[in-house]
């Protein structure tokens, strides 16, 4: 079958996906009406709804509420909402969540009613301990695929980079996900490139989610509730990029009782404080972090050092307040902000040089319930990130800036037709300014004058609907539609050049401020679809198309706070990224075990580069110096998980190629990707011996990145000429790391079972007033010396015919003991 004919019966399937969704609403009972007025029933239906928490009254997403010997069932949402529509009669109902003790509550339905429940997390001393908070069979049942669930207590508990936890190098563990490099936390999910992952912190885009040049993550463990990744089968209401989506949302604080909670590192301390601000109904939570070394390090250096007043560090602050002023509204404000600092002074030239980056989020949601099914959710939006360097020597000064701002308004409805049957739906509208490259410079008096480019503008709007449909218990259909619209406007200038040496210029235009530059739309369709063969296994299939109208120019191969992000223009086209992919499931004594095999392709259209010889943001017309191409990625992922009992983890392992193809690199011969690695495998293991000692350990093995070298060397006018090879040719060697942790808690956390009164929510047993713990890690335990970069070094005379040229391998991090004290009370 050829490409164009698969795309057409890709089409014809939406569409009738589609048409078979609205046939089903169109028969499908008012949902905003009260369950009273339905028409007349033999028996009467009426829906239980209402808010699923944990014991400190923050939401539960995806804690499930199931009836017991009727196989009905429904999830709760991001908000930790349900509802749950029933004949009327007496039922017994079941609330489960992972790693919490679950409720049996018997109702009887003569109405629709509200429910709300409280769950209580099960003590560290209980027999069956778990992975991951979502229901035990969801690897099978959930219709969508290649979505996976990292539990933020586990990511504490895994050995890090100097005792620092770290969500996005815990992802890097998953199959299809692979680093950008030793200790970094920039991510590739299944071929793509680091901009074509979005990024999510409570529904704000994290631009660079990365300190120290890209060692540790922006996201402070403390602050975070929920993780998810979702590596292929995007559902519709996210959009924006081509790859993958990073779901985090921030923790909303107890709104029982005050609590405060921190750590002391090797590199960086943390400190948290939450509480109520009305009890049950409004709190807060406060976190920040701060590395300290500067402030350590600066009174050991004498004043009279060359270096003296030099330093790096980074800072993060997250804050968040929510409030119910009735049982149908809920209110959020939350907001990150962190920022990284590189100052570096050489008094005996008088040379300074600085680099100041950093992220500022904030988010205004609210909740509400319009009736017993239907959910909608309100949110502003706003992003932003900003780099800048610095140089200064003597009367000479020089800086470059650059950044990416935006701000979103969305609206998100959340339909319970029926039990087994659920609709979302919803709009977004965003505003983009961009900053690619400003330089500003002054020589004593006399500025120099530069042509920087303008502030760049550009509208993008997006409208979906999806459609979550148990048609019967073997076949459940997640469809949706999503179309998207991006509009460039003015000020801007565009050059057109006869070839890539951009000596003769052809013609220029330019466009006024507020003039249409260019307009964008486009239809993303999205399709997955379970078979459940039985209790304990499935087959699912998914097919979805994305859009991606910004992007990341980059040439160093990873993602780093002077890269600049670029709307799509006259020139750069949206990117395009379709992906397939079909996948086996299988759980294994009472889902203990999880394992699953998927197989994917992804086409990706429109991708950019920088030209040879370019060098990134010292054009101020950046879009001369790119060039544009294809990519393709495939590959097959296995994962097998254990996720209940003392011991539990997973084994991942993906074999993928990934390669790029650009007409004017290498004379459009086909080349693979920077991070084309064969074989990529991950060991994770974690084991609870006891109340007071926990132990984990992950190894990691990965074919090396792929590097680009010159094959040769000549000699010419007494100079040494490197002959290049072609891109990516070489290969760098393996990778691999092994990596333990012990967690001693010297006084467990205690706690009393919960006690059930029918119709009421539990009462909550007592709690240790201080707890505390020592986390020691070893990062590199063999102390394997893996690569970072490998380049080639000149030794002898040239003169003395003793010249010799050795290839020289860089690496970066030794064996590496941490240790590390938290602390809650």
């Amino acid at each position: 079958m050829s490409h164009r004919s698969l795309n057409l019966l890709i089409r014809k399937t939406y569409r009738f996906a589609i048409l078979l969704g609205v046939l089903h609403l169109l028969h499908a009972p008012n949902c905003f009406a009260k369950d009273s007025e339905e028409p007349p029933r033999k028996i009467p239906r009426y829906t239980v709804s209402g808010y699923l928490r944990g014991q400190n009254g923050e939401n539960l997403l995806g804690a499930t509420v199931k009836v017991e010997g009727a196989g009905l069932g429904t999830a709760s949402n991001t908000y930790g909402y349900y509802a749950l529509t029933l004949d009327s009669g007496t039922h017994v109902l079941s609330v489960q969540y992972l790693g919490y003790m679950t409720i049996q509550q018997t109702i009887t339905l003569v109405a629709s009613k509200q429910i709300n429940f409280t769950l209580q997390e099960t003590s560290i001393q209980a027999a069956e301990v778990v992975v991951l908070g979502r229901r035990e069979d969801a690897n099978v049942t959930q219709g969508r695929m290649s979505v996976s669930e990292v539990d933020i207590k586990q990511v504490k508990s895994l050995p890090a980079l100097m005792g620092e936890a770290d969500i996005l190098k815990t992802i890097q563990l998953l199959p299809g996900i692979k680093n950008g490099g030793e200790g970094t936390t920039g991510f590739y999910v299944r071929g793509g490139g680091p901009d074509q992952n979005l990024i999510l912190l409570d529904e704000a885009v994290v631009y660079n989610a990365s300190h120290l040049f890209g060692f540790f993550s922006v996201f402070n463990a403390d602050a975070l509730a929920n993780s998810q990744i979702i590596k292929g089968g995007m559902p519709a209401e996210y959009g924006g990029r081509i790859s993958s989506v990073l779901d985090l949302s921030m923790r909303e604080g107890n709104n029982q009782k005050f609590v405060t909670q921190g750590g002391l590192g090797l590199i960086a301390s943390r400190f948290t404080t939450e509480g109520p601000l009305k009890q049950g109904k409004a709190s807060y939570i406060l976190s920040g972090r701060r590395t300290y070394l500067d402030v350590l390090v600066d009174p050991l250096i004498p004043e009279d050092a060359t270096a003296k007043g030099s330093g790096y560090y980074f800072y993060d602050l997250n804050a968040k307040i929510n409030w119910q002023p009735s049982p149908k509204d809920r209110l959020y404000a939350s907001a990150y902000l962190g920022k990284d600092v590189f100052n570096f002074n050489n008094r005996e030239n008088g040379f300074q040089f600085d680099i100041p980056w950093g992220n500022t989020t904030a988010t205004l949601r609210w909740n509400r319930i319009l009736g017993p099914r239907v959910f909608v959710n309100h949110s502003l939006i706003y992003s932003d990130f900003n780099f800048g360097t610095g140089f200064k020597q003597n009367d000479f000064q020089l800086r470059l800036n650059s950044g990416v701002r935006n701000v979103t308004l969305k609206q998100d409805f959340d339909i319970h037709l029926s039990t087994g049957h659920r609709l979302k739906a919803g709009s977004q509208w965003i505003r983009h300014w961009f900053l690619p490259s400003v330089v500003q410079g002054r020589t004593g008096e006399f500025d120099i004058q530069t042509n920087n480019i303008p502030r760049l503008n550009a509208i993008e709007w997006a409208a979906y609907l999806r459609d979550e449909w148990d048609i019967n218990e073997q076949w459940q259909i997640n469809a949706g539609l999503r179309f998207a619209m991006f509009q460039q406007y003015g000020p801007y200038s565009y050059e057109r050049y006869k070839d890539l040496s951009l000596v003769e210029r052809l013609d220029s235009v330019g466009f006024a401020p507020g003039r249409k530059v260019v307009f964008y739309p486009g239809w993303e369709p999205r399709f997955n679809l379970r078979y459940l063969i039985n209790k304990q296994s499935s087959f699912k299939v998914g097919i979805t198309r994305n859009l991606q109208f910004i992007h990341l120019a980059s040439s160093s191969g990873t993602s780093l706070p002077a890269d600049l992000w670029i709307p799509s223009t006259l020139k750069v086209k949206p990117q395009i990224g379709i992906q397939y992919a079909v996948g086996y499931f299988r759980n294994f004594a009472s889902n203990t075990f999880e394992t699953s095999v998927e197989l994917y392709y992804k086409d990706l259209r429109n991708q950019i580069d920088f030209r040879e010889g370019a060098i990134n943001g010292f054009n101020p017309l950046i879009e001369n110096d790119l060039v544009f191409g294809r990519g393709e990625a495939y590959g097959a992922e296995f994962l097998l998980k254990k996720a209940k009992g003392a011991l539990s983890g997973w084994i991942g392992y993906t074999l993928s190629w990934t390669n790029r193809n650009f007409p004017d690199i290498m004379n459009g011969k086909t080349y693979p990707y920077k991070f084309d690695r064969r074989h990529d495998l991950s060991v994770v293991a974690s084991w609870i011996r006891s109340p007071r000692w926990k132990f984990s350990g992950t190894f990691v093995l990965s074919t090396g990145n792929a590097y680009t070298l010159p094959e040769s060397r000549y000699f010419f006018e007494g100079q040494i000429i490197d002959q290049i090879g072609d891109r990516n040719s070489f290969r760098l060697p393996n990778y691999h790391r092994l990596d333990f942790s012990a967690v001693y808690t010297p006084r467990p956390e205690r706690s009393n079972p919960p006690t059930m009164v029918s119709g009421s929510e539990p009462s909550l047993g007592r709690r240790s007033r201080y707890l505390g713990e020592w986390v020691f890690a070893v990062y590199n335990i063999y102390s394997r010396l893996n690569p970072f970069f490998i380049y080639l070094d000149n030794e002898g005379s040239l003169q003395q015919n003793s010249l010799k040229v050795q290839a020289k391998q860089v690496s970066l991090f030794p064996i590496i003991p941490s240790i590390t004290w938290n602390f809650k009370f």
